[in-house]
């Protein structure tokens, strides 16, 4: 993607109109980070209460939006971007991304709307990923990229996930709203695996002039064992064959990730942020395999390094460096930036080691954590909605 160099943005005329619908990363992006902000705030007030939402408790209601509010906003956002980059063929812009946006925002309005029966916040918010696993296919499959088939497979099983949760609320079937949060989050899991090999190395590598070091084994390893593991956990959560496979997955993807190092991306926010982002994976793993072991207090930690830690530290520090690139703006984030990719980390090891560590100061420890979440994605909010809205600086399109 072109950049201008820093002399010409300086001498270049000021921007003038807006650009919210030019490409993918810019409507979803923007609302993935002011609605992080809000879904935590309305969390950290019902945290105590007994408040129903859609049909949906509580606690689900909070792992549904983190998952399928949050989490899907960023991959939409990013799959819509990347495609277009990967095919050289248009997604959708203008009134067509709009519309598509407007199917995301009604599933996340649908559930505050009082009254509404359960049955038709389902069906409005279960109208968006089927939609758009076709919107990336279409592209994906005229370029005829095999490479590329599984994203839309994904979303459309993150579809079918989304419908255990909801058939789970209605009474349809026992258990589908823990089965369904826990099949979303490991399929995101797999998508920031795919996609973290992708980008980290090859972001990594581009900026510092390093050469990741990749072996083939252990590539092949990664998504083998990744598989299986998340596999396993989902039909026998607590048996020696799932802490096998999870360990092994622990210790794939922990050389991978040996493997991108280098000291030298330290001084850069926007690669410390992914490679720390990539390594809430291992951990997560980890932790499961202690939970499928015995250690039944991992359980809920191994998930939130998933979602907390992989999602939620992936996904703000793709979001920061991919607005800043496609908007054709140098690679350098505003100072404040920092201070959220810290406080993002720090909401995810709170959120993981707290029940692991202080069990007694739970409630304590998901208020500092949730503050923390708030302070990281609404400063992003903050910086970067400017950039959103507003046209490329180099005056090209998207």
């Amino acid at each position: 993607m072109a950049m201008l160099p820093i002399e010409d943005l300086q001498q270049r005329p000021p921007l003038t109109g807006w650009a919210p619908f030019a490409l993918g990363f810019r409507p979803f992006f923007l609302s993935a980070g002011i609605y992080a902000v809000l879904m935590m705030a309305l969390w950290l007030l019902v945290l105590r209460g007994n408040l129903t939402l859609g049909g949906l408790a509580p606690f689900v209601w909070h792992g549904h939006e983190m998952l399928f509010g949050f989490a899907v906003a960023v991959i939409a956002g990013f799959l819509l971007t990347a495609a277009q980059n990967w095919t050289g063929i248009p997604t959708p812009s203008g009134p067509s991304l709009a519309a598509l946006f407007l199917l995301w925002l009604a599933g996340r309005v649908s559930f505050l709307v009082p009254g509404l029966p359960p049955v038709v916040v389902a069906a409005i918010d279960l109208a968006f990923l089927p939609v758009l696993a076709i919107v990336l296919a279409l592209p994906i499959l005229k370029a005829k990229q095999l490479h590329n088939y599984p994203f839309p497979l994904m979303l459309l099983v993150l579809a079918a996930a989304n419908a255990l949760v909801h058939a789970g609320s209605l009474g349809w079937i026992d258990a589908g709203g823990s089965l369904g949060l826990h099949l979303a989050a490991y399929v995101i899991v797999a998508m920031m695996t795919v996609m973290g090999g992708r980008v980290i190395p090859s972001f990594t590598d581009n900026k510092l002039r390093t050469r990741a070091r990749r072996w083939k084994a252990v590539e092949i390893l990664v998504p083998a064992s990744t598989l299986a593991a998340l596999i396993a956990a989902l039909v026998a959560p607590f048996s020696i064959v799932t802490a096998l496979l999870a360990a092994l997955a622990a210790l794939a993807h922990a050389v991978r990730l040996a493997g991108w190092y280098t000291s030298k991306f330290w001084p850069v926010p926007l690669l410390w942020i992914l490679h720390l982002g990539y390594a809430w994976i291992p951990v997560g793993f980890t932790l499961l395999a202690l939970s499928a072991s015995g250690m039944g207090a991992a359980a809920g930690s191994a998930l939130h390094a998933f979602t907390a830690g992989g999602i939620g530290v992936l996904t703000l520090g793709m979001m920061a460096r991919v607005s800043l690139g496609h908007s054709g703006r140098m690679l350098e984030p505003a100072p404040l930036m920092t201070w959220a990719f810290v406080a993002v980390n720090l909401a995810a090891l709170i959120r993981v080691a707290q029940p692991l560590v202080f069990p007694g100061l739970y409630a304590s420890g998901m208020v500092i954590a949730g503050v923390l979440w708030i302070a990281a994605f609404g400063l992003f909010a903050a910086i970067y909605t400017p950039i959103l809205l507003r046209p490329r600086v180099d005056g090209k399109p998207g």
